[in-house]
């Protein structure tokens, strides 16, 4: 298709690029096949690049070019609403008065725990910015709770990302809020303890999973494979997981989501004994410096819900400098380039590695 210069302006809004284009970076800004939008106009601005290729005739399949990196539009961030945040605070406390009676040693109720955590999944699943939220809401005292209900709520968010159909997202839910049920038959001196665990400590907290699963094994609205994954949610791969220190194909999908789950927010809060991370370098430390102990389409998974964020989104760097999303980096999509909304400096967080985004700014 034959193609031309032009100065780029409003007029040429649906047209389609004809060549990567670059702006003294690594990797293109925009890419060939990319339908200008007002954004991308907004993108080329910023970068004062007022002369681009542009084919003469036609426009390129949108659903194609909505592939490429360069055609991220912007949104409006959407703020966490008050009514999510007040439900779960709600379901947490409803959870930590059964996780109680677990202590002493009433049964679960599988229908109550699912009323607790299926309308909290329809609601992240439909405002993906709660999901950077959920390690704010948790505090030390509380931890375990909430933790039990984001590991639910992250399974869940991670299955629909890998195309299960609702039913098994629901199931997952239920099966991620449970993982942890078996921390009540720890001695609470050992689960809370603030100092190291000695090997007999260590040894009860690593029965954990196996306690989980004797609580939920007889009940049938909880189907097996679930049941399956509560017991091997601290397998890996490699085999350095525990109870039972399997490896590979010993271990199911569904167990290695919720391991991911687990994983994620456990790194993400703040704990007795480690301040918490950023979202978007846990997911690097679990690509990279957990690599062969997690699947790795689940670990894309959790990557592609993290780092899909529409261009103009607001975030605060590492170094408390807040800015707004230029360009996803598709070969380093944790690390965008990011103009600084008090400068308006541009970084690319691919070469600076010593900054990371600390968090979205939902409001």
């Amino acid at each position: 298709m034959e193609a031309t210069y032009v100065n780029i302006d409003e007029s040429y809004i649906g047209k389609t690029v004809a060549q990567d284009i670059f702006a003294n970076t690594q990797h293109p800004i925009i890419a060939k096949n990319t339908i200008i939008t007002p954004e991308i106009l907004h993108v080329l601005k910023v970068f004062e690049i007022s002369k681009v290729l542009v084919f003469k005739d036609g426009i390129i399949d949108k659903d194609k070019s909505d592939k490429e990196i360069g055609s991220k539009t912007v949104v409006e961030t959407i703020v966490v609403e008050d009514s999510f945040k007040t439900y779960y605070q709600e379901a947490v406390l409803q959870f930590k008065k059964e996780f109680i009676n677990w202590q002493s040693s009433a049964k679960i109720d599988i229908v109550k725990i699912r009323g607790i955590i299926l309308p909290l999944i329809e609601e992240i699943l439909k405002n993906r910015t709660i999901f950077f939220e959920l390690n704010n809401f948790s505090n030390l005292k509380d931890y375990i709770y909430h933790h039990c209900i984001a590991t639910g709520l992250i399974s869940a968010v991670m299955a629909h990302k890998l195309g299960y159909d609702k039913g098994t997202v629901y199931q997952l839910a239920i099966a991620g809020s449970l993982a942890d049920s078996g921390m009540s038959k720890v001695p609470l001196n050992i689960r809370e303890k603030k100092g190291a665990l000695n090997q007999q400590e260590y040894i009860e907290i690593r029965k954990h999973p196996i306690y989980s699963y004797q609580m939920v094994k007889d009940y049938p609205a909880l189907k097996d494979n679930m049941k399956q994954a509560i017991i091997e949610h601290h397998e890996r791969l490699d085999g350095s997981g525990y109870p039972r220190c399997l490896k590979h194909d010993q271990i199911s999908t569904f167990s290695q989501i919720i391991a991911v789950a687990d994983t994620f927010h456990a790194m993400t809060s703040e704990r007795i004994y480690r301040t918490k991370e950023s979202p978007f370098k846990v997911v690097e430390m679990i690509k990279e410096s957990e690599f062969g102990k997690f699947d790795i389409k689940v670990v894309q998974a959790l990557m592609s819900i993290v780092v899909d964020l529409p261009i103009g989104m607001k975030v605060e760097l590492s170094n408390m400098e807040r800015g707004e999303i230029l360009f996803i980096n598709k070969f380093s999509p944790t690390r965008p380039m990011i103009k600084t909304l008090k400068t308006g400096e541009i970084i690319d967080l691919s070469i600076n590695r010593n900054l990371y985004i600390l968090r979205i700014l939902t409001n």
